[in-house]
C-alpha cells in the first residue's frame, strides 16, 4: 500500500446491513479490509483501504448494500499518515501547549474531520476513538502549540459542521497533567 493510502468507510445503523456492506465492498474492488466490525448503539462500520480508484469503487458498492441502513459513508483519497496509528491507540503526546477536542455524531465524518485537522496544522493526534464506549459516536484528541491546535479544531469542525455531524469541540490551553493523562 502506498504511504498515504486512500481509505474509504461505510456506516451503517444496523450490523446486518453493515456485514452485507462489507461483503459488497471487498467483492466490488481490489481492498484491503481494516476494520469490519460493530460499534456502540447497534451500528458497525467497515474500513478498507487501497489505491483511490479501488476504495471508490468500493465504498460505492457499500453504499449500495447499506440502502436505507446508510449512516454515512467516506472516501479520503490521501490519508494523512497519522490517522491509522491513532485509531483505537492512545499515543503519548510530546507537547503540552494545547490540547483540542472534536466530538461528532458519525465515524465516518470523524475520519474526515481528523483528516482535515492533521492535514491543516503541525498537530500530534493522540486518540482517534471510534464510536466504542461513546454512544455511537466520535471523538478526536491532539496536542501541539495552542496556534496550530485551534486551526486544527477549526478545520475539523468545519468539516463536521457541514455534514451536519459536529456534536462539539474544545480548545484547552496548557492542559493540567492529568487531563492529559487521564485520556491516556
Amino acid at each position: 500500500m502506498p504511504v498515504n493510502p486512500s481509505l474509504g468507510m461505510i456506516e451503517t445503523s444496523n450490523v446486518v446491513r453493515g456485514i452485507e456492506a462489507a461483503d459488497a465492498m471487498l467483492k466490488a474492488a481490489a481492498v484491503r479490509l481494516l476494520l469490519n466490525r460493530s460499534i456502540c448503539s447497534g451500528k458497525h462500520m467497515v474500513l478498507v483501504e487501497g489505491d483511490v480508484g479501488a476504495v471508490r469503487a468500493s465504498v460505492a458498492a457499500g453504499a449500495a448494500a447499506a440502502a436505507d441502513s446508510l449512516v454515512d459513508e467516506l472516501v479520503l483519497p490521501s490519508a494523512h499518515p497519522s490517522l491509522l496509528p491513532a485509531m483505537g491507540n492512545v499515543c503519548q503526546p510530546g507537547s503540552l501547549d494545547a490540547l483540542g477536542i472534536v466530538e461528532t455524531f458519525s465515524v465516518a465524518t470523524m475520519l474526515e474531520a481528523a483528516d482535515a485537522a492533521a492535514k491543516t496544522s503541525l498537530v500530534e493526534i493522540m486518540e482517534l476513538r471510534l464510536a466504542m464506549a461513546l454512544g455511537g459516536k466520535a471523538l478526536l484528541t491532539f496536542t501541539g502549540r495552542l496556534a496550530a491546535v485551534a486551526a486544527a479544531v477549526a478545520a475539523a469542525a468545519a468539516v463536521a459542521r457541514d455534514k451536519g455531524m459536529l456534536v462539539t469541540t474544545a480548545v484547552i490551553a496548557n492542559p493540567r497533567p492529568e487531563i492529559v493523562r487521564d485520556l491516556i
